[in-house]
């Protein structure tokens, strides 16, 4: 196997992955619309109003990311470099702010229970710290 598609393949995986999660979270939130949406017709309430306002906005933006990422796999060996990065430019925001959706998510488990609200806030807060922990870099000891 050549070095460049071994590259090709990590890099391949590695957009995958980022594409997996953007469908997952696609799911989550078209869910949450659905089914929130329905119950504050029934019992409208300021913050479910305010989360659902949230996800809605990040929806267009989950798709637009999955609009770039197939636009570069149909034609990434026709792209410029400058194109390419603008590209990834737009895929790295959307991202950033279908993530910013998941505080939308947040705020509708507090509106469903203050525990449920106060531990997964708490919870998140640990995995964002735990992730951190193991993805900095590994410094090698030098004294062996």
């Amino acid at each position: 196997m050549e070095d460049s598609s071994v590259n090709v393949e990590a890099r391949t995986s590695s957009q995958d992955k980022r594409w997996t999660i953007m469908a997952a979270l696609l799911g989550t939130n078209t869910a949450f619309m659905l089914f929130q949406g329905m119950e504050q017709e029934n019992h409208p309430t300021a913050i479910r109003e305010v989360a659902l306002t949230i996800i809605a906005a990040a929806l267009p933006f989950q798709s637009v990311y999955f609009l770039i990422y197939t636009f570069v796999l149909e034609h990434e060996s026709q792209l410029s470099e400058a194109r390419k990065t603008r590209l990834q430019y737009a895929s790295a925001v959307c991202q950033i702010v279908a993530y910013s959706s998941l505080i939308g998510v947040a705020m509708m488990w507090y509106n469903i229970s203050n525990y449920v609200g106060v531990f997964f806030v708490i919870s998140t807060g640990l995995a964002i710290i735990l992730i951190r922990s193991v993805m900095s870099p590994v410094v090698a000891d030098s004294a062996q």
